[in-house]
C-alpha cells in the first residue's frame, strides 16, 4: 500500500488571508505542518497543494515538496484530488490511500497521521478520519468543535456543530453521565477510488446548512470510518487562534 501525505494550502482565506506563512517562533504555519508530516514513517512522501506563487516560492526556500494548483478549488478534497491527478496516479488502484493533512495545524502530532494510515489495513475502508472524546461542557456547546455520533461499527452516522445526541429531559450538565461525546478531528484520509469519486460531488443540502464537507459524502452514501485518538489538534482559523498559540509554546 502507498500513503501520500498532501497538505492544502491556500492563501486567500477569507477569514486569515496569508495564514500559511505566518510565523510562529521562526517557521512559517506550513513549513511546521510540512515538517510533522514528514515524521510520519507510513507517508511515502508529504507534498504540499497550493494556489499562491508566494506560497510557492517560500516552501521551495526550504526545500519542501510543492505542486501548484487550481484556484477554483472550494475544498481541500477537491485539491487533493488533483495532485493525484497531475502526478499520474492511478486513482482506481485501491492500493494508493491519500492522507488530507490541514495546512492550519502546526503542531498536529504524527502519531495521528499513523493512527489514520493504520485503518487501512481494512480493506473495506474507503474514507477514514480521526475522533476525540470531549471532556468539558464548553467543547460541547462550542459550535466550532464539530460533533459526531457513529454506528457500532464505527461509522460515522452524523456531523453536527450542534451538541449530539440531545438528552430530552435532561440538564445539559449531566449529559457527559449519560454517554460519552466525541468531536471531530479534521484530517481525512482516502483511497484512490473514492477520492476520484467524491471529489466530483456537487455541495449537498446538509452541508449547505453546518458548513462541513464530509456531509456531502455520508448524504451521497459514502460511509466515513471514525478512529478514536487521544491526540488533540488546534486549528488557526483567525489570528486570534494564532495569539492563543503563542502564547502557550
Amino acid at each position: 500500500m502507498k500513503i501520500l501525505g498532501i497538505i492544502p494550502a491556500r492563501y486567500a482565506s477569507s477569514r486569515f488571508p496569508g495564514k500559511p506563512l505566518v510565523m510562529i517562533d521562526g517557521k512559517s504555519m506550513i513549513q511546521r505542518v510540512y515538517q510533522q508530516a514528514l515524521q510520519c514513517k507510513e507517508l511515502s512522501s508529504v507534498i504540499i497543494a497550493t494556489d499562491s506563487e508566494i506560497i510557492e516560492k517560500h516552501i521551495k526556500s526550504f526545500k519542501g515538496d510543492v505542486i501548484m494548483t487550481s484556484d477554483h478549488h472550494k475544498s481541500g478534497t477537491e485539491r487533493c484530488n488533483e495532485v493525484v491527478e497531475r502526478l499520474g496516479m492511478d486513482q482506481n488502484d485501491p492500493l494508493i490511500v491519500i492522507i488530507n493533512i490541514q495546512g492550519d495545524e502546526p503542531f498536529i502530532d504524527p502519531r495521528q497521521i499513523s493512527e489514520l494510515a493504520e485503518a487501512f489495513r481494512s480493506p473495506d475502508i474507503q474514507i477514514a478520519t480521526l475522533i476525540k472524546r470531549i471532556r468539558s461542557n464548553d467543547e460541547l456547546n462550542d459550535p466550532n468543535v464539530v460533533k459526531v455520533i457513529f454506528d457500532k461499527n464505527f461509522k460515522a452516522i452524523y456531523f453536527s456543530r450542534f451538541s449530539i445526541p440531545f438528552y430530552r429531559g435532561k440538564n445539559p450538565a449531566e449529559w457527559f453521565k449519560e454517554r460519552a461525546y466525541f468531536k471531530h478531528i479534521g484530517i481525512y484520509a482516502y483511497r484512490s477510488p473514492a477520492l476520484k469519486k467524491i471529489a466530483k460531488l456537487s455541495e449537498s443540502p446538509l452541508e449547505k446548512a453546518e458548513s462541513l464537507e464530509q456531509l456531502r459524502w455520508i448524504e451521497n452514501g459514502y460511509p466515513v470510518h471514525v478512529r478514536e485518538t487521544e491526540f488533540d489538534s488546534f486549528a488557526i482559523d483567525t489570528p486570534a487562534d494564532l495569539l492563543k498559540i503563542t502564547n502557550t509554546t
